[in-house]
C-alpha cells in the first residue's frame, strides 16, 4: 500500500474505499468483475486518491483480508489455556458483530472460500499453539480441524443469510463444542 503514515484524512478515506468496495463485490459477487473506475465513481472520489491509498482492487481486497488476520494474530491476544481460547471466541465474534454489514457483504462473494481458508489456518494453529502442552491427544490436530471447520461454516452460512441463528447463538455453541471437544 502506497500511504504509510495514516492520519485522520487518510483513515477515512480508506474506510470510504473498503466500504465502496464491500458494496461493489456484493453487487457483482466476483472481484475481478469490481473496476477502480467503478469504485472511485461510487465513492465520489477521484482516481489519483485513490492510487494514493492502492494499486490495485486486489489490494483494497487484501486489506480486508489483513485486517481480520491482525485480529486473530493478534500478539497482544495471546492463548496459553482454554479459557483464554472461550475469551478469544468471544473477540472474534464482538468483532463480527461490530463489523457485520461489511463482512456479510465480503463474505457473500465467491473468493470468501479462499479467505476462510487462510483464517482457519490461522486459527488452527492459534488453538494448537495453546492447546499442545495441556492436551495430549495424538488427534488434537484433527480435533481442532473438526471445530474450526464447522465453526467458519457456521459463520459463512450466517454472513449469507442461511442461517438461523444469531452470531450470539454461534458464539453459543463454539463455546459449548469446544468445552466438550477439548474437555
Amino acid at each position: 500500500m502506497k500511504v504509510q503514515c495514516l492520519n485522520s484524512s487518510s483513515i477515512k478515506t480508506r474506510n470510504l474505499i473498503k466500504k465502496t468496495f464491500a458494496e461493489l463485490i456484493n453487487e457483482k459477487k466476483q472481484l475481478e468483475k469490481i473496476t477502480v473506475t467503478e469504485l472511485v465513481k461510487k465513492a465520489n472520489l477521484t482516481r489519483s486518491t485513490f492510487y494514493t491509498h492502492y494499486d490495485n482492487i486486489y489490494e483494497v481486497a487484501h486489506d480486508y483480508q489483513l485486517q481480520t488476520i491482525e485480529l486473530l494474530c493478534s500478539e497482544d491476544l495471546k492463548l496459553y489455556s482454554k479459557q483464554d481460547i472461550i475469551d478469544y471466541f468471544d473477540n472474534i465474534i464482538q468483532c463480527l458483530k461490530d463489523n457485520e454489514k461489511t463482512y456479510r457483504l465480503l463474505l457473500s462473494a465467491d473468493e470468501s472460500l479462499l479467505f476462510l481458508e487462510k483464517l482457519k489456518k490461522i486459527a488452527n494453529q492459534k488453538i494448537y499453539d495453546a492447546l499442545k502442552d495441556t492436551y495430549k491427544d495424538k488427534f488434537l490436530s484433527l480435533n481442532i480441524s473438526f471445530f474450526m471447520n464447522g465453526v467458519l461454516m457456521e459463520l459463512l452460512k450466517y454472513f449469507r443469510n442461511e442461517s438461523e441463528y444469531s452470531l450470539d447463538d454461534l458464539l453459543f455453541y463454539m463455546k459449548k463444542w469446544f468445552e466438550k471437544i477439548f474437555d
